[in-house]
């Protein structure tokens, strides 16, 4: 501890942050991308891109239920389950899966997904393989090469840093209010400490909630003795497993099974025949829509769908309902009864918690709130990114007179400015080159998915090299112009490589490609901004540098003419 609370809480708000600040980093950018996760997701799917926008209806859907089961009837007759994904206002597009029987037991098969074309009647097989926007939304969390839980403790312990960070900040930070209207330009270390005092008390309400909703995902895995003492298994797994299972029991409503002569089997036009053959998911409509009060149907799982104990399980689009609860209303395909549904009603802490993961995931929230919510995620890069460059200038400061004397920089400075470049710089680089390899990547290529991912780390793996060369301003610019430039150019990349450019988007109506489009540009024009204020303070101080050296000559000859005219005195003088 320090001599006072105040240098205490400076002490801790420096290192919590400087620790973990880059893998902050990449938590935050992915997670900021992860709000338009779907959306990420079509732009890599060229293929749909010509009438990919559909709208559910009750005209049109029962044609592509007939359609659906058609197919899946066809293709997955062995399967374990089947899918049906209808179209959204983030999945825009009608496409089905199923899931292969598992090899062994306690494994899951492998899921097959297939689009459907806009007349529902064509499938569009050739849709390339990429993890689109997921790869952003798992790396926010899995962090991709390592492993699952490893990965999750690491994000869980940064984001208590970050908390940490957070907290002491705000104790630390007397002028909160007045410093919020301050922005000095051109000053140093000052302009630094005010960019990262806006960024952080601007969306402060939003970074306090972002850090706590997400430590409140890993609350299972960082506090299980609760779990551990109260459920039996074998194991951790099987504790876990028993208590979801109870969990889950106590969500929904269960019915007993009823006669076929019931409502809800003569409104589904089914009989005592269809009952031992088949069943028709399209006359279950009136059944479901009646059950979910209406609202949109998001997904239709069918569970052992050719077996007498097949299960429909339905789940309702909850829209801007801010609640993260997937509990389905699940039916008897061939009775057309109901099973079980959710409950109104829930509990105070189950409330909560899904109050919780929806405000984390904002999978409730309109295209607007999400560009919010986006803006306020890439503040908290920037105020990440502004702490850990304003301590390496602050160090360089000091280590200045060393240096100048011919001592390298500390090995702690050097390692910081690296990563600095490394992440702040290579992260835009390495997202554009994912973009550009899931369109210049033959679409059949074998494991092209995992390339798409491999181009994003070796991408920032050169910039990290290029950190081992040097971390002057004209690397920092010549990084940020590279990338500003591939983000310039993927507009034209997208109508090169698909159906549509970006002036037939907005003719059709594409909004979410318009707006990946328009999203480009504008990361080109900061990333330019960016390379043009590098350029400009390395142009300073390449002038102000000429300029001492010029003084130093100057006064050098005005010592050696003064010592002259003393020598020539002396002489004079004897």
């Amino acid at each position: 501890m320090k001599d006072t609370f105040f240098r205490s809480m400076t002490w801790l708000h420096t290192w919590v942050g400087l620790l973990v600040c880059w893998v902050l980093l990449i938590i935050f950018y992915a997670g900021s991308l992860s709000y338009f996760r779907h959306d990420i997701s079509i732009w890599t799917a060229p293929e749909l891109h010509q009438g990919v926008l559909q709208q559910q209806t009750p005209q049109n859907l029962k044609p592509q239920l007939d359609k659906v089961q058609q197919l899946l009837q066809q293709k997955a007759a062995n399967a374990d389950s089947w899918f049906i994904f209808l179209p959204s206002s983030r999945h825009p597009y009608l496409s089905y899966a199923w899931q292969e029987l598992a090899p062994e037991p306690g494994q899951r098969g492998t899921l097959i997904e297939e689009v459907l074309s806009d007349d529902n009647q064509t499938v569009i097989a050739d849709k390339r393989s990429s993890r689109g926007g997921d790869f952003f939304y798992r790396l926010h969390f899995d962090l991709h090469y390592l492993p699952v839980i490893a990965a999750r403790w690491l994000v869980g312990l940064c984001s208590l840093f970050m908390l940490l960070a957070l907290l002491s900040g705000i104790v630390i930070h007397k002028r909160i209010f007045k410093d919020f209207f301050s922005f000095r330009a051109n000053k140093g270390p000052r302009s630094w400490l005010d960019g990262h005092n806006v960024t952080a008390v601007l969306a402060l309400p939003y970074h306090l909630m972002i850090t706590y909703t997400g430590l409140v995902t890993f609350m299972m895995m960082f506090m299980p003795w609760g779990i551990m003492t109260a459920f039996d298994g074998k194991d951790s797994n099987e504790k876990v497993r028993a208590f979801r299972s109870q969990a889950a029991s106590e969500q929904v409503q269960t019915f007993e099974p009823i006669n076929l002569g019931s409502e809800d089997v003569n409104s589904a036009q089914l009989n005592r025949q269809q009952v031992d053959q088949s069943y028709v998911l399209s006359e279950l409509l009136p059944s479901i829509e009646r059950h979910l009060a209406h609202k949109p149907i998001k997904q239709i799982v069918i569970s052992q769908p050719q077996s007498p104990d097949a299960k429909v399980n339905v789940y309702a689009d909850l829209a801007e309902e801010v609640t993260d609860k997937r509990i389905p209303w699940v039916l008897n395909p061939f009775t057309g009864e109901l099973i079980s549904q959710p409950l109104e009603e829930v509990s105070g802490s189950k409330a909560t918690h899904d109050t919780f993961m929806a405000l984390h995931t904002a999978r409730f929230s309109e295209p607007v709130l999400r560009i919010i919510f986006f803006i306020f995620g890439l503040m908290g890069c920037a105020m990440i990114a502004t702490g850990t460059v304003l301590w390496a200038v602050k160090i360089r400061q000091k280590q200045a007179k060393n240096m100048a004397q011919g001592q390298k920089a500390s090995l702690g400075l050097r390692l910081v400015e690296g990563l600095n470049l490394t992440f702040i710089a290579g992260l835009p680089l390495g997202t554009a080159a994912f973009f550009y390899a899931n369109r210049l990547l033959a679409p059949q290529l074998e494991g092209r998915a995992q390339l798409e991912v491999d181009s994003f780390f070796i991408s920032l793996a050169m910039v990290g090299l290029c950190a081992l060369i040097s971390t002057g301003l004209h690397m920092w610019r010549a990084i940020f112009a590279l990338a500003a430039l591939a983000f310039a150019m993927l507009p034209l990349l997208n109508g090169f490589t698909s159906s549509q450019h970006l002036f037939d988007n907005i003719a059709t109506g594409q909004w979410v490609l318009v707006g990946f489009d328009l999203m480009s540009l504008i990361f080109a024009l900061a990333l330019g901004f960016a390379a043009i204020k590098c350029h400009n303070k390395a142009a300073a101080t390449v002038n102000n540098t000429k300029k001492m050296r010029n003084v130093n000559k100057i006064n050098a000859q005005n010592t050696s003419s003064k010592d002259v005219n003393i020598s020539t005195a002396a002489q004079g003088g004897q």
